[in-house]
């Protein structure tokens, strides 16, 4: 599989954007369940036909870059609001970004990484693939100059904050539902949805500047445009008050392009139990 991962890896940008443009499609139509999460999230969003049609193709693209992006050569980025990278990194605050489901949520870490990884690094948080083939391949695809992984545990958790008492940058998906107990129920789009509390801890615990970012992906293969912008609002202490701020904030970044949202996910489903 990684053999297969890597030749793809070197076709075109584009090319893979229109098969996953295709798998999008297939899914959706082949898929009851898939289909019934989808539209109901979308609906719950108050979107229509011309926004939800829009996204079901952006959904399999998500899936089908990842090898140019993982094992690949470098794809073309653009910028609106580096700007606020900038101002905060020197203020030695550290960054808290906050990035929904929404276009490429990969590119965004690796572009931070590409441009500002040299001065102060980035730190992410992502849950290990349950296939061993797929873990290592994703372990070492998304670890690079600049960029730094660690797991959904405790110790990863501590290192996030040890980078943002250094100055470093770390970053999150606030719409990710966490396991049971490391988050509170908020409202996200009018219906409750188990929301972490997580990137909210971070920033009060270390003062750290909350940056809100999302990769939108061009047409026609042509890469990536990076949209940062401060979150604008002070985070209450109180979490389940927190939690619905970052939520209104995600919602209006969804609000720029509902096209490139991932209806599909679970994203009102019941938090797990954590895994000893």
């Amino acid at each position: 599989m990684t053999t297969l991962f890597r030749f793809l890896s070197i076709l075109p940008l584009g090319l893979m954007q229109g098969v996953g443009w295709l798998l999008g499609w297939v899914v959706f139509l082949l898929s009851g369940v898939y289909r019934r999460r989808f539209l109901a999230n979308a609906h719950q969003a108050g979107y229509g036909g011309r926004q939800w049609r829009g996204a079901v193709g952006p959904a399999g693209q998500l899936v089908a870059e990842l090898p140019r992006l993982w094992l690949g050569r470098p794809v073309a980025i653009q910028w609106d609001g580096a700007s606020h990278i900038e101002a905060a990194l020197a203020q030695g605050r550290g960054i808290v970004f906050l990035t929904p489901h929404l276009g490429c949520f990969e590119i965004t870490a690796q572009a931070y990484a590409q441009r500002f990884g040299a001065q102060q690094p980035m730190t992410v948080l992502f849950r290990p693939a349950r296939q061993p083939w797929l873990r290592t391949l994703v372990a070492t695809a998304r670890t690079r100059p600049g960029l730094h992984t660690v797991p959904t545990t405790l110790a990863g958790v501590k290192q996030m904050l040890k980078a943002l008492r250094q100055g470093q940058s770390v970053g999150l998906l606030p719409d990710q539902v966490p396991p049971l107990g490391l988050g509170v129920w908020a409202p996200f789009f009018g219906q409750p949805a188990y929301t972490m509390t997580l990137s909210a801890r971070l920033a009060q615990q270390t003062g750290a500047a909350v940056l809100v970012a999302w990769g939108e992906r061009l047409s026609w293969g042509r890469g990536f445009r990076i949209h940062v912008r401060p979150l604008g609002v002070e985070l209450p202490a109180e979490m389940t008050a927190a939690a619905a701020v970052i939520n209104q904030a995600m919602e209006q970044l969804i609000a720029e392009c509902p096209q490139q949202y991932l209806w599909g996910y679970a994203r009102y489903k019941q938090p797990r139990e954590e895994q000893g």
